[in-house]
């Protein structure tokens, strides 16, 4: 377009006798000029590199439009620093490209053709073009800029090389650049889009995260008083706003699972978020002020990812698992990383994702962005990160079956601890091995109990009683069952001397047992 415009530009000058080609560099969002950025005011300037304050970014210096987020606070994992001003671009009016003492209203007619002509034949920019924007980003923003001058001379490298010629779909080459550089960075990430910049979809959960109840998925009991909470992603916390809804939700989600006696967070599915959420929900497990928060490194400073204001009531003898898989990534790493390091948690699953150090995407010219890391976080147990290597889980197991064995190692350590007939009757339904049935022994069941009716369901039985839904029994050994779903109830069937069935007994784990004898309902 930029070619086509000053195309343009040369036709006026000829017919005015005169040129004057200037352009200018502006922020891309129209807001003033790229290389205006300041500090927020809440932060001091001249603060060392070492001093970091909980969830306060440091800001020593500008950083040519790609500074903090302008409330200060660390927004987003995969966001680490929000733009205040973004990649520099240029723009080209088309009142700068007439020659003085011109009007522009009288080419206007030509103008609108050229335009016409530049939507119907303007092309993106080279794979040469594109990949000089990416590496010239890497090498300006990169939080390691030894690293990020290394990277960008090799991308440069290859792309002089040819390596990236034959990509004429730019789709095809943001791919081929992703796979290039996740070998260096997990986060790196290159992406091409020919929507407008403003239709073009941004990270995270989407505008409104209420939508998606602040990442919450389910909070449930389960069999035995295990919590179960499923997040799917790290929502932001405003810990200036005493009612902030972020933290109004994860608290009314603690105060269900707030009397359980063990607590699993599934973090299968989450691929990151924001910093806040993640060191408010450690502090709800850990004691206060406990040293197991990381660092965040980064070209302007230091930021520590403790929470401004902890979890008031931290539950910090809870057995916690965490679970995880190859999904894992980012702010859930965070999270699992952190507790496991400071023996708070039992991590069961697989490996995480590998993906430690947050940044934010970069918008380049031509539709192209590129996510770039601009901090890197150290443990201050580990002095490292899981950047490559991911979280190693303590209990591998494939992630499909990580709820299953989560709830047996929490239902054993409850036992083993004392736990009641509730605990011990979930665990049994989890690790015995049911014997094998044949389909006599199983016909030989069915049948009616009084007010109870044991019917053949598939391969199996259910149990049903009047207008009530049918509750599908699953064995523990030889006629004795457990209700599916809830293996606190179980139904134990009486044999006489010669072997016939002669009733059942659906028994309740807190002692209560109904008897029914085997025969028509006389009530």
């Amino acid at each position: 377009m930029t070619k086509i415009m000053r195309g343009m530009a040369a036709l006026l000058a000829g017919i005015s006798g005169a040129t004057d080609g200037q352009g200018g560099h502006r922020h891309p969002e129209g807001r003033g000029p790229a290389n205006s950025s300041a500090c927020n005011p809440r932060f001091d300037p001249s603060a060392r590199m070492g001093e970091a304050s909980p969830m306060r970014p440091r800001c020593p210096s500008s950083d040519h439009g790609h500074g903090p987020h302008p409330d200060g606070r660390l927004r987003d994992y995969g966001h680490l620093w929000r733009p205040v001003a973004g990649r520099h671009r240029r723009r080209t009016r088309a009142s700068a490209l007439v020659a003085p003492g011109v009007s522009v209203s009288r080419f206007r007619p030509l103008f609108a053709a050229c335009l016409l002509l530049a939507s119907a034949h303007a092309t993106a920019a080279t794979p040469r073009e594109a990949v000089a924007q990416v590496a010239d980003t890497i090498e300006e923003a990169y939080f390691d800029p030894q690293r990020a001058t290394v990277i960008a001379a090799a991308l440069r490298a290859d792309a002089a090389g040819g390596r990236y010629d034959r990509y004429a779909n730019p789709q095809d080459l943001a791919t081929a650049l992703t796979t290039r550089l996740k070998a260096e960075d997990r986060h790196f990430n290159v992406r091409w889009s020919d929507a407008p910049p403003a239709q073009r979809p941004g990270p995270g959960p989407g505008a409104d995260p209420a939508r998606t109840n602040f990442g919450i998925r389910r909070a449930e009991v389960l069999p035995g008083n295990v919590g179960y909470l499923d997040l799917r992603y790290f929502a932001d916390i405003d810990f200036d706003d005493p009612r902030d809804p972020a933290r109004q939700a994860i608290d009314a989600a603690l105060q269900v699972l707030g009397n359980t006696d063990a607590l699993v967070i599934d973090l299968r599915d989450n691929g990151g978020g924001s910093p806040a959420m993640v060191g408010y929900l450690a502090s709800a497990f850990v004691a206060p002020g406990a040293d197991i928060y990381n660092t965040f490194h980064s070209r302007r400073g230091t930021m520590s990812e403790a929470p401004v204001s902890a979890h008031p009531a931290p539950r910090t003898k809870l057995p916690l698992y965490v679970l995880t898989s190859g999904r894992t990534g980012s702010a859930a790493e965070a999270f699992a990383y952190t507790l496991k390091n400071a023996r708070r948690a039992t991590v069961v699953g697989e490996a995480s994702g590998g993906a430690a150090n947050p940044g934010r995407p970069f918008p380049l010219d031509d539709g192209y962005s590129v996510f770039v890391s601009t901090g890197s976080p150290v443990s201050p147990i580990t002095g490292g990160n899981w950047e490559g290597s991911g979280v190693q889980p303590d209990v591998a197991v494939a992630s499909a079956d990580a709820l299953r064995r989560a709830q047996q190692l929490a239902l054993a350590w409850l036992v083993e601890e004392g736990a009641g007939t509730a605990a011990r009757w979930s665990l049994d339904a989890l690790t015995i091995e049911p014997p094998a049935q044949a389909p006599a022994a199983i016909g030989a069941l069915v049948g009616q109990y009084g007010v109870v009716a044991i019917e053949a369901a598939g391969d199996g039985l259910q149990l049903r009683q009047g207008r009530r839904p049918p509750l599908r029994l699953q064995p523990l050994a030889t006629d004795l069952y457990f209700i599916e779903g809830d293996p606190t109830r179980r139904v134990q069937f009486e044999r006489t001397p010669a072997g016939e069935v002669a009733a059942l007994e659906v028994r309740m784990a807190d002692g209560n047992v109904a008897r029914h004898v085997r025969g028509p309902n006389e009530s």
